[in-house]
């Protein structure tokens, strides 16, 4: 889809899903038009290093050095740290690799020296050799706990160490945590802002939570999109089946099309999903499984194509 170069695109992103969108959308759209704001709620101090999981799983996406296998942390990764650190008695329950360490001790250097969180990831993606912005949501901390009965759960204690078996009985968002100005002013140049299919409660609620950015994509965009996790009653991967079923929604393409309300303009979906009840408002049903880097690269160019196809309706 030539034209869609011509538009400022920003893609809200977490986890796996996220990545592989993100990857798909670096294929086809100049560097200078593409912002990918990365979800900073799974973000920890872990053995004093700062750790931040979907910033790192887009990193390596779009870097081209993502374990295919996982989706997530470094390809030909080993873990000689972290056996020496189970040997001495350290905490291994999160699975630090070596050359994922290296990321972690980097960014821990250079924020402990004054620099925001937004010019670390920078630094990072330049020695990665990644184009497209890459953006922290917020350079404050925005933690997001797990309310599951009388216990509150920092998110990597649920995700990781409990294996998010816990319910969930709400998914607790910090307060007054502000964009940082990068974030606004991508958001304030934007044509299309994109919803990656990553988990609508721990990965993009937590990006929509930070001021103003759900202001911000409600008011100036000309096409919000959205592309669902769920495919055929089940998340593709994570715990966003699960955490409908504890909410006592449906496990669907709809269910997660109505969650969003009126914050979209467009909602893609996949063919699995193509007999159900569809979605309201403008729609695209099509193969949204990205199981190579091809298969991101279509995927990417299907959400654009509606995307363009709002954008035009709207115009006429």
């Amino acid at each position: 889809m030539n034209s869609s170069t011509n538009y400022n695109i920003v893609c809200l992103a977490g986890g796996v899903g996220g990545a592989k969108l993100a990857h798909g959308l670096a294929q086809i759209v100049p560097p200078e038009r593409l912002t990918i704001i990365v979800n900073t709620g799974d973000d920890f101090q872990h053995m004093g290093l700062t750790i931040c999981p979907d910033l790192d799983t887009v990193m390596y996406a779009l870097a081209g050095t993502a374990n295919a296998a996982t989706g997530w942390g470094r390809a030909d990764e080993s873990f000689h740290v972290l056996d020496e650190v189970a040997r001495l008695g350290g905490p291994d329950w999160f699975r630090l690799g070596d050359l994922d360490l290296a990321t972690h001790l980097v960014r821990t250097h250079l924020l402990a020296t004054g620099q925001t969180l937004t010019a670390v990831t920078q630094h990072l993606c330049r020695h990665l050799h990644i184009q497209p912005d890459v953006l922290p949501m917020s350079n404050q901390p925005a933690p997001t706990f797990i309310q599951s009965g009388a216990r509150r759960l920092p998110f990597q204690t649920w995700f990781v160490a409990e294996r998010w078996q816990p319910p969930v009985d709400k998914v607790v968002l910090p307060e007054n945590v502000r964009a940082s100005a990068q974030v606004t002013h991508k958001l304030e140049k934007a044509d299309i802002v994109i919803l990656a299919p990553s988990n609508p409660f721990v990965s993009l609620d937590p990006i929509l939570n930070v001021y103003p950015i759900r202001e911000m994509v409600m008011d100036l965009p000309q096409a919000v999109v959205a592309v669902s996790p769920i495919v055929g009653g089940q998340a593709v991967k994570g715990p966003a089946a699960k955490m409908m079923q504890e909410r006592g929604v449906a496990v669907s393409a709809t269910a997660v099309r109505d969650y969003y309300g009126d914050l979209l303009d467009g909602f893609v979906y996949d063919v699995q999903d193509a007999d159900a009840e569809p979605p309201a408002g403008m729609t695209l049903c099509v193969d949204t499984m990205m199981h190579d880097d091809a298969d991101r690269r279509r995927l990417a160019q299907d959400v654009l194509a509606l995307a363009q196809r709002i954008i035009v309706a709207t115009a006429e």
